[in-house]
């Protein structure tokens, strides 16, 4: 499958549970980071919009868990960007082991961008700049 973006990862000692294997919540961790090297790499600042009193939030995360990773496990996370509505915008991710080249989890998440008053209100220009198709 061809991504808009990748962004490599390795599995650290201390993300793993009693069971050997990631918690459930670090790959929340995983895809925000991720999502967010997105942006920047795309010429967003997450922290510079909050300044400006632009929040970009999630507002759902589906996340479909299917083999699990474990401690050293080099993985990736693939990213692709797309439009939901004219308020709402799309990450689909999937986190892919690269020993094997398993797929450990996909999630979609939705997300949008709420004004200093807290209603949705995407800023001009930031759809085109994240929609730019350039795959890793």
């Amino acid at each position: 499958m061809s991504y808009q973006y990748r962004l490599d990862f390795k599995v650290r000692d201390y993300e793993c549970d009693l069971q050997g294997i990631v918690n459930n919540a670090v790959y929340q961790n995983y895809l925000e980071h991720c999502r967010h090297e997105f942006l920047l790499a795309r010429g967003v600042d997450f922290a510079a919009l909050a300044r400006e009193g632009i929040n970009l939030v999630v507002v759902r995360a589906e996340l479909d868990y299917t083999r699990s990773l474990t401690s050293q496990d080099e993985f990736y996370i693939g990213l692709n960007f797309s439009m939901l509505d004219r308020i709402r915008f799309v990450f689909e991710q999937s986190v892919i082991r690269q020993s094997d080249n398993a797929l450990c989890l996909d999630a979609k998440i939705i997300a949008t961008a709420l004004n200093q008053r807290g209603r949705p209100s995407i800023p001009e220009g930031l759809i085109a700049q994240l929609s730019h198709r350039q795959e890793q």
